[in-house]
């Protein structure tokens, strides 16, 4: 069988890594790919962009199952055009992938189906933005509506960092949303107190299967300081998911989600991501959703996996989820972020990289922002790469991969010493 992964992030490496690790998968297509996908002999780069382009690959290639990794092409519809072709893909159609493509829609659903999150406004005119600000005070935090990769939320600790950021989301938009056909539009939502977590979930419209747990890094720095990030790093499993939060979890959040996307007469196939925040109390409630693997949290998670994910996606794109069950390796998987110079802001390109280290069953490169560029790679993104890697603890998994981040060159490289720090401290990951 062929495969075909779109997308060229440390998302879509991870995704093709463990799709070619599958016997019946002969060739795995990843469009357009990376500098590390390209180096690796049992993955094939092709430089595809359109959902046009794509699917006449797939037809010419005879592709048995393509898999979407990042959310732009769910968000232009690439699932809608295969299926249309009679072309098997796992992923959500366009309406369905509204809930992240659009922060209002996504609050507007939640809503509507009684799933807990943080109080909202949704403002288009930046005078009532700043009164509403004004009236609530810090910390409060402010979403772009439309698709930022990664970097259109706002937790504003100050008035003036508030303000700042409807000024950009609204008038500059120096972040480069993606409006939507309303146009710009800013969500802006009480601030929750708690501890984040990622808990994703494989749908095929009706039935559900969970993986693993993960906790993301989004600042760039250590102690969780700095800017906001696309993530600097995460781990899995995360503590703070506890047995009881996980039924809450599925009973509060997934399951009124995956019934209200069939009520709404748009029903979910595909990943599905609800970012969440947990009080001290073990109450969940949504952050966001994510139509898609979040990155980095896919290369720990799938780091993990020891279920074939080809025969997994398969059953998911022909309705059976409800007949597999997943096996995890029960060792901790972490994943370290290297990002270039000048990320977030203004990421440096080109520098060179050396000392790669060769990957093995405990240890992978995952390549994000990277190319190959006449067999030098170089940095071609803000995040360059997620060294990952297994062990028997938290800390033991953190040492193991910050080893083989310190071995890796190139100039203004930046990473964080400290992942997987709450989980170190929690007693339930000893």
């Amino acid at each position: 069988m062929k495969v075909l992964v779109i997308g060229g992030g440390g998302r879509e490496h991870a995704l093709a890594w463990k799709l070619a690790q599958s016997e019946r998968v002969q060739r795995v297509y990843v469009a357009p790919g990376n500098g590390g996908t390209a180096q690796d002999a049992t993955l094939h780069n092709v430089p595809l962009h359109t959902p046009q382009e794509l699917a006449d690959f797939a037809v010419a290639e005879k592709v048995a199952l393509t898999v979407v990794g990042p959310e732009a092409p769910l968000a232009a519809g690439v699932v809608d055009l295969f299926r249309a072709r009679g072309l098997r893909i796992f992923g959500p159609t366009r309406a369905a992938a509204q809930l992240e493509s659009s922060k209002a829609h996504a609050k507007e659903f939640m809503q509507r189906h009684g799933i807990p999150t943080a109080l909202y406004a949704t403002f288009t005119g930046a005078a009532e933005a700043h009164a509403h600000v004004n009236k609530h005070g810090a910390p409060i935090v402010i979403k772009a509506d439309g698709l930022a990769a990664g970097k259109g939320v706002v937790v504003a600790m100050t008035l003036e960092e508030a303000h700042a950021a409807i000024d950009d989301m609204l008038g500059s938009n120096s972040i480069g949303v993606q409006h939507n056909a309303e146009g710009a539009r800013v969500v802006i939502e009480e601030f929750m107190q708690g501890e984040e977590a990622s808990f994703i979930v494989l749908c095929d419209g009706k039935n559900v299967l969970t993986l693993a747990t993960s906790q993301d890094h989004k600042r760039i720095g250590d102690g969780d300081t700095g800017p906001n990030t696309g993530g600097m790093g995460a781990y899995s499993p995360a503590p703070v998911v506890t047995p009881d939060v996980h039924a809450r979890v599925m009973r509060e959040i997934i399951h009124p989600t995956i019934s209200g996307m069939a009520k709404d007469g748009v029903p979910y196939t595909g990943f599905l991501y609800a970012g969440l925040m947990i009080d001290a109390q073990g109450q969940p409630r949504t952050v966001e959703f994510n139509c898609r693997l979040g990155d980095p949290e896919a290369q720990v998670i799938l780091m993990r996996l020891k279920s074939d994910l080809f025969e997994v996606l398969m059953h998911a794109t022909d309705g059976t989820l409800d007949q597999v069950e997943l096996q995890w390796d029960r060792r901790t998987a972490l994943g370290v972020v290297m990002a270039a110079h000048g990320y977030p802001a203004a990421p440096r390109k080109g520098d060179a990289l050396t000392g790669m280290p060769a990957g093995t069953p405990d240890l992978q490169v995952f390549h994000a922002g990277t190319a190959l560029d006449g067999g030098t790679l170089k940095v071609s993104g803000g995040r360059v790469l997620c060294v990952t890697a297994l062990g028997d603890s938290v800390r033991l998994a953190q040492q193991a991969a910050l080893a083989a981040v310190r071995q890796i060159h190139f100039d203004g490289a930046q990473w964080r010493n400290d992942i997987g720090h709450r989980g170190i401290k929690s007693p339930q990951a000893h």
